[in-house]
């Protein structure tokens, strides 16, 4: 990166810029100017618009855009970069003072210096830069990953939690049919056995009966049948 990687930027609350810098001439402050009037006044966000081979970078946070006008070779990671650089030393000197109520431009000479330092310090170590972003993309990246498959340990969890007591539910109905059964089983066997019980009663008592009629009246004697022509007579023994 060489020095003419960085054209213009400004610092502006709402849409009055508070300070701005650049070491070039041309029409860069007024087209970022409408840039910064088309932003969304209300988020916190990153935005970049491309323009005759330049990009026109913002970060815009808590009411304050922060803007850096690039060529066209400069990364957009690069940009922000420094970016956030200058954020980060703009709130640290004027955040929740001095920055609320300056009027458009009154910072150029106090901070108009600074932000020269900050162009020079990222054009320098832009490729150190660089690699740190990687790294941190990197990193976030097995985050994400990370993240996603905590998710779905936690979605196997609760479908493992769901198998568990189904499972459970399935053991107690089990049981409580083989409750019933031996149940049923029990009271089917005492059916048959009060069955078994009662014939036995019964037959008991047919073959007392039997016994006592044959002591009561003796042996009977069946008559013998006669000769053809005589009539058979029949004799009983007392």
């Amino acid at each position: 990166m060489t020095q003419e990687s960085f054209i213009y930027s400004f610092v502006a609350r709402g849409t009055m810029i508070l300070a701005e810098y650049t070491e070039f001439t041309g029409n860069f402050p007024a087209i970022a100017t409408q840039c910064l009037q088309r932003l969304p006044s209300s988020s916190n966000n990153k935005f970049t618009y491309n323009c005759d081979h330049h990009t026109f970078n913002f970060v815009v946070e808590e009411g304050y855009a922060y803007c850096v006008v690039a060529k066209e070779s400069v990364s957009k990671q690069i940009s922000i970069a420094f970016l956030e650089r200058m954020k980060t030393d703009f709130t640290k000197r004027y955040g929740g003072g001095k920055a609320d109520t300056a009027i458009a431009k009154s910072l150029n000479k106090e901070f108009g210096p600074v932000m020269k330092e900050h162009m020079k310090y990222i054009i320098d170590h832009a490729e150190e830069i660089e690699k740190l972003l990687k790294v941190k993309a990197q990193v976030s990246e097995v985050k994400s990953i990370m993240l996603e498959n905590i998710d779905k340990a936690i979605d196997r969890g609760e479908n493992l939690t769901n198998l568990a007591d189904k499972t459970e539910t399935l053991r107690n109905e089990a049981q409580s049919f083989k409750k019933i059964g031996t149940q049923i089983r029990r009271k089917m066997w005492y059916q048959n056995m009060k069955i078994k019980l009662v014939v036995l009663a019964l037959l008991g008592r047919g073959v007392s009966a039997d016994v006592g009629w044959e002591r009561e009246i003796g042996p009977v004697c069946w008559p013998k049948t006669m000769a053809a022509g005589e009539y058979a007579l029949a004799s009983w023994s007392w």
